[in-house]
């Protein structure tokens, strides 16, 4: 059965206000871009944003005030620092309060893995003696029953829903993601539903053709969304690398209020959908970040 949506269509039924949403989970590869700026263009409230580095998408949201709560191991730019947005809502609640949960990268996918596979918690030893134990109001103590020794218990997240964004899919949502995973398998299979945005939608028999590549079975998959450069400024192995002066130039626009309004309505709210946004970035732009020659990886043979 086709899942295949708009991208408006699937934030519209699937993200509403209040929602838990699970992003960026590649760390700093395949970032869902286009579904994040559709999510601030239909005015989401509330949010609770889960993710590992989430770069500067979680900024975005957190600037166009749709987020209140979020859980990361950290918030920003990978290239500039700390995201503007970020600190403003948190040491000047503006726009308005951010609730934050601090994790570890690694203590963040034991989280989505233990929503994974049904677990009530995950136990670590990955952050003893951090601040990250000592203040964390998430995270708890707790003793080994196996050898007397202190041990953290890191609860399970399930997000409502995870945002994806793959190289392709097919219209069931079976999808191909390569390249860093991140955390990304874990986040969906944690979700309560999945949306995926792909770069292409292929044939099953494209699917079936190499299974250990897919990263979700289609039946966690609420929403398949055709949108190609859906990861810009974000790179795509295979299909386009980080367009580092995109980065540099929201640092540089947000680092004061007033020049992220400027910024949001020129890239996001000014703009109708995620092909205005390339038509305003350009082609020839695009075109320079395609990669300049092939990395194939060796064929496998998996029998008959």
């Amino acid at each position: 059965m086709s899942k295949l949506v708009t991208l408006a269509e699937a934030i519209q039924k699937f993200v509403p206000d209040g929602t838990s949403v699970a992003m960026g989970t590649a760390l700093e590869a395949a970032i869902p871009f286009a579904a994040g700026h559709e999510i601030i263009r239909q005015g989401r409230r509330d949010l609770t944003l889960i993710g590992p580095i989430s770069d500067i998408l979680f900024d975005q949201l957190i600037g166009a005030g749709c987020a209140a709560r979020v859980q990361a191991a950290w918030v920003g730019n990978v290239s500039a620092g700390l995201g503007h947005n970020y600190r403003r809502a948190v040491e000047q609640g503006l726009p308005h309060p951010l609730s934050v949960d601090d994790y570890s990268n690694f203590t963040l996918a034991l989280a989505l893995q233990a929503g994974a596979q049904g677990s009530p918690y995950v136990a670590t030893r990955s952050i003893e003696g951090s601040d990250l134990l000592e203040k964390s109001q998430v995270f708890l103590k707790a003793t080994s029953p196996f050898d007397g020794l202190p041990v953290a218990l890191i609860p399970a997240l399930r997000p409502d829903v995870t945002i994806l964004h793959v190289q392709r899919s097919d219209e069931e949502g079976n999808a191909h993601l390569w390249g860093n995973l991140g955390v990304s398998e874990e986040a969906a299979l944690s979700a309560r539903q999945v949306i995926i945005t792909a770069e292409e939608i292929v044939p099953h028999s494209d699917i079936t053709s190499d299974p250990n590549r897919v990263i979700v079975p289609s039946f966690k998959v609420a929403a398949v969304v055709h949108q190609p450069a859906g990861g810009h400024p974000s790179p795509l192995p295979g299909f386009y690398n980080r367009d580092h002066a995109f980065f540099a130039e929201y640092h540089r626009a947000s680092r004061q209020p007033e020049g992220f309004k400027v910024w949001l309505t020129e890239w996001v709210t000014g703009l109708p959908d995620h092909a205005a946004y390339l038509k305003k970035l350009g082609q020839a732009r695009l075109d320079a970040l395609r990669p300049t020659a092939k990395a194939l990886a060796a064929p496998v043979d998996y029998g008959a």
